[in-house]
């Protein structure tokens, strides 16, 4: 950035780091899909990759609606998330509990992009940069859209399952000692 840069110019970097984050989801996405032993899982991931494909589409309509050359900028945010999600899919768990990891992998990375495009829909907003403030809008819905699908995928079984498979029989763990009622005052 320049020397003494303004609000234009940190919005321009925003634009870049989340630009590379998508990029970088359109290589992920895939990998989580196929690692999704639920249907209704690989849909969803499935579904977001093409979202995601139009995420970057709309990015470059922004960089080219503000007169500005269609680059990313290493995203090192997103870049850590990938990262965990690589791990968490190298993990040796039950298909139930992979599933359930792959949906907070996921949630991570939306929860990522949801504060970015919140930030710059401002930011475009303060600046009046209304078309591109529009553009961001329809990103970030369908982030929280994406959000919302794999949160309702989690509640509504996902996450059960797993934890019956983890405690057959109704099970549960032991309270842990200092959480006992008697410890309470």
């Amino acid at each position: 950035m320049p020397e003494n840069a303004t609000l234009h110019d940190a919005f321009l970097d925003e634009l870049r780091d989340i630009y590379d984050a998508e990029k970088q989801l359109t290589k992920a996405l895939p990998k989580l899909a196929k690692t999704a032993t639920s249907p209704q899982l690989r849909d969803a991931f499935e579904s977001h990759l093409e979202e995601t494909r139009g995420h970057v589409e709309r990015l470059e309509e922004v960089f080219e609606g503000m007169q500005e050359k269609v680059r990313g900028k290493h995203c090192d945010g997103i870049a850590g998330i990938i990262e965990e999600g690589k791990s968490i899919m190298e993990e040796d768990f039950d298909e139930l509990t992979m599933d359930a990891c792959l949906i907070a992998a996921g949630q991570r990375a939306e929860h990522y992009e949801i504060g970015a495009y919140g930030t710059m829909i401002a930011w475009a907003q303060a600046m009046g940069h209304t078309d591109a403030a529009a553009l961001l809008q329809q990103n970030l819905d369908e982030e929280k859209a994406a959000d919302k699908k794999l949160s309702a995928l989690a509640e509504g079984g996902i996450n059960q399952q797993a934890a019956q498979a983890a405690h057959p029989a109704g099970g549960r763990e032991p309270a842990m000692a200092g959480n006992s009622s008697r410890n309470r005052r």
